[in-house]
C-alpha cells in the first residue's frame, strides 16, 4: 500500500481544513514547495495535492505552483481540485502530473470521465467524497442523493481504475477512518484500486487499511500535528509490500 502525504493549497500556502470547511483553515507551511521537498527528502515517492482554490472556482488556480512542486522535487503527484474539463486535464498532464482526480464533475458529467479515461487511462482517478453515504459535490458544499457505492460502480463501468474515497465527517478529525465503508467499496468494485482519505490518526490505522487490501492511504492532519511521522509512513509501505 502506498502512503501519500497531503498538501492542500489555499492562497499559495499549504493548509489543513476541518471537514472541508474553508473557515476552519490552519496554515501548516507557507511554502508548499518546501513541504514537498521534505516528503522527497524522507524517501516518499508520491504525494496527494489539492488545489482548494480550484475546487471553489472550478479552474486551475495554483497550476504554476503545482508545476514548481513537480519540477523541483520530481515526486509523483496525485492532483485534485476543480478539474472539470479535458483542457485542464491536458494541461496538467503536460506539466507532468501523474494522476489526475476528477471529483464533483464525475457525478455531474460522467461523459467527461469517459473521455478522460479513453485518452489517459490509468492517469485518471475519481474522487468520491461522501456524507452519510451520499456523494458530496461543489467542494463539499452540497450533498447529492447518489449513494457512494452506486457511484463507484458507475465509475468502474466507465473504466476508472482508481477511486479516492473520503468520508467527509472524518476528514481532519483524527478519529480513525470509516473502515466499514472501505470494506464495502472493495467488495462493490473489486477491480478498482481504492485509496483511503480522511480520519487517519495513527500508524495503526494505516496498517489496518493495508490489511483490508487498500491500494493507498492519504495522510494529512495526522502528519502535520505529529501523530504520524514520515518514517512511520515508510514503515507501513515496507510492511504492506
Amino acid at each position: 500500500m502506498r502512503i501519500l502525504p497531503a498538501i492542500d493549497i489555499r492562497e499559495g500556502k499549504a493548509v489543513r481544513l476541518l471537514q472541508g470547511d474553508f473557515l476552519q483553515k490552519t496554515i501548516v507551511n507557507n511554502d508548499p514547495v518546501a513541504q514537498a521537498q521534505e516528503f522527497k527528502d524522507a524517501g516518499l515517492e508520491m504525494m496527494h495535492v489539492v488545489d482548494l482554490d480550484g475546487a471553489l472556482v472550478g479552474k486551475a488556480e495554483n497550476a504554476s505552483l503545482i508545476e514548481q512542486m513537480k519540477r523541483k522535487t520530481g515526486l509523483k503527484i496525485e492532483l485534485g481540485g476543480g478539474i472539470r474539463t479535458i483542457d485542464q486535464i491536458d494541461n496538467y498532464v503536460a506539466i507532468g502530473i501523474d494522476r489526475i482526480i476528477i471529483g464533483s464533475a464525475a457525478l455531474r458529467d460522467p461523459e467527461l470521465v469517459k473521455a478522460a479515461v479513453k485518452k489517459y487511462g490509468d492517469k485518471i482517478a475519481v474522487g468520491i467524497d461522501a456524507k452519510n453515504g451520499k456523494v458530496a459535490i461543489s467542494g463539499w458544499l452540497d450533498v447529492s442523493e447518489t449513494d457512494y457505492l452506486q457511484m463507484a460502480q458507475e465509475m468502474a463501468a466507465i473504466g476508472v481504475k482508481t477511486i479516492i474515497y473520503t468520508d467527509i465527517e472524518k476528514d481532519g478529525t483524527l478519529t480513525g477512518p470509516t473502515f466499514d465503508d472501505y470494506e464495502k467499496l472493495l467488495k462493490a468494485v473489486p477491480a478498482v484500486q481504492i485509496i483511503a482519505s480522511g480520519g487517519v490518526s495513527s500508524q495503526a490505522d494505516l496498517i489496518q487499511l493495508a490489511e483490508l487490501g487498500l491500494s493507498g492511504a492519504i495522510v494529512g492532519k495526522a502528519f502535520y500535528n505529529g501523530a504520524i511521522t514520515l518514517t512511520e509512513m515508510l514503515e507501513v509501505e515496507a510492511y504492506a509490500d
